[in-house]
């Protein structure tokens, strides 16, 4: 233990003070810390309800910013117009014309030919039963079965942090997948504010892996007044460290890093745990670096860090959140069936959708797996990773 002590360094940043200052809970002065001062991140376990909170209080958010959400799914939008135009001139005989047309939309824009089916044959049977008799009455009936289907299999869309301090999030993905806000083009001498949008974040020329959507939730969460502390556990590309730590750096967090190159990502993440334990983080969130769901060894790695974490906090890690690239489409199921095996995935972060003109792939994986949607990436900027709700979603691409 000497010796990972010395190979580990805690950075830190002074955190600014949270604007909501109503949310946190304060305890007093205990027999157990008679010197201690009132404190607004203190939680004991029977005081669930600040996870609670700050899991609504993101959810909210995504209420807020539909406009977001909108806009980062223009390209899905556009593909699935053809149904606006299909409709509006739709009359009985023409049945099954169109509803064979919808359904290429819809398998054009990735939504997987099972859900395709079974949405289009309900549509069918509503139709000659005489319950649909207009094209509008069609598009609401198929916006309904797109909602129900995301919100029957996936409706945990809030993260689910228990009531233990620290939380622990472990953010997991395959090497380069849909994970990136590249750098490279922005050069190695810009800083924050010379790139409209806040889409550059430090002065290193390089691209941004796991790091940059464990960055963007610091951000989210840390905005809600939590306090978060950072485990850098890609422990196998030298400049993974650095780039967290400028993440770290600009959105006020603590973070753990290992000094010596090749260091066990368990034992960074494990300390990391230690570290939010004892000095009584609210969340505290792992990196992981990014590895092929058929590299046996190296997903027998995220079972050790899985496990290290467990022997720290009972009941964590509370979340591993498994990042796709939404541009693979229906490509990510098998990566997301391997990590779900391995780990036990309990939501994704869906990415680059603003690129994408596949979203139904949201609905797909939900569909095949039953695990929800957390978050989805809508741009580059640090405020485009959005919580995901199911009705802008829906309203999003059937606009």
């Amino acid at each position: 233990m000497a010796t990972l002590a010395h190979h580990l360094s805690l950075l830190s940043k002074p955190s600014p003070p949270s604007q909501l200052k109503n949310l946190f809970f304060t305890i007093p002065r205990t027999r157990f810390n008679p010197q201690s001062k009132p404190t607004r991140f203190k939680c004991l376990a029977s005081q669930s309800g600040f996870f609670t909170k700050l899991g609504r209080l993101i959810k909210e958010k995504a209420k807020s910013d539909v406009e977001k959400v909108f806009s980062g799914f223009s390209k899905t939008r556009d593909n699935l117009a053809v149904i606006d135009e299909l409709l509006l001139y739709w009359n009985l005989s023409e049945t099954d014309r169109v509803l064979d047309e919808l359904e290429e939309a819809l398998l054009v824009s990735d939504f997987g030919p099972r859900i395709t089916i079974q949405i289009v044959e309900r549509l069918r049977e509503d139709i000659l039963a005489g319950k649909l008799k207009s094209g509008s009455e069609i598009k609401d009936a198929l916006k309904k079965s797109v909602l129900d289907l995301l919100e029957k299999k996936g409706n945990k869309t809030e993260l689910q942090l228990g009531f233990r301090k620290p939380a622990v999030i472990m953010i997991v993905g395959v090497n380069g997948g849909g994970k990136t806000t590249s750098l490279d083009k922005y050069g190695p001498d810009k800083e924050v504010g010379e790139v409209s949008g806040g889409k550059l974040w430090g002065g290193l020329s390089c691209r941004f892996y796991l790091e940059a959507w464990g960055g963007k939730l610091a951000y989210r969460l840390k905005n809600e007044g939590a306090k978060i502390l950072m485990a850098a556990g890609d422990t196998f590309r030298a400049a993974a460290s650095d780039q967290l730590e400028i993440w770290a750096e600009r959105t006020g967090c603590e973070i753990v890093v290992a000094d010596k190159e090749k260091a066990k990502a368990s034992l960074v993440i494990s300390q990391a745990v230690k570290k939010g334990k004892e000095q009584e983080f609210d969340v505290v969130l792992c990196d992981t670096s990014g590895r092929l769901h058929t590299n046996y060894s190296l997903m027998e790695e995220l079972i050790a860090c899985k496990k290290a974490v467990g022997k720290i906090v009972r009941g964590a890690p509370n979340e591993i959140l498994l990042v796709l690239d939404g541009t693979t489409g229906l490509n990510m199921l098998p990566q997301a069936r391997e990590f779900n095996e391995v780990v036990g995935i309990t939501g994704f972060i869906l990415t680059k959708l603003d690129g994408s003109a596949r979203g139904g792939c949201v609905v797909s994986v939900v569909d095949e797996l039953g695990i929800p949607v957390k978050f989805v990436g809508v741009g580059e900027g640090v405020e485009d990773l959005q919580p995901f709700d199911a009705e802008a979603f829906v309203n999003a691409i059937f606009s």
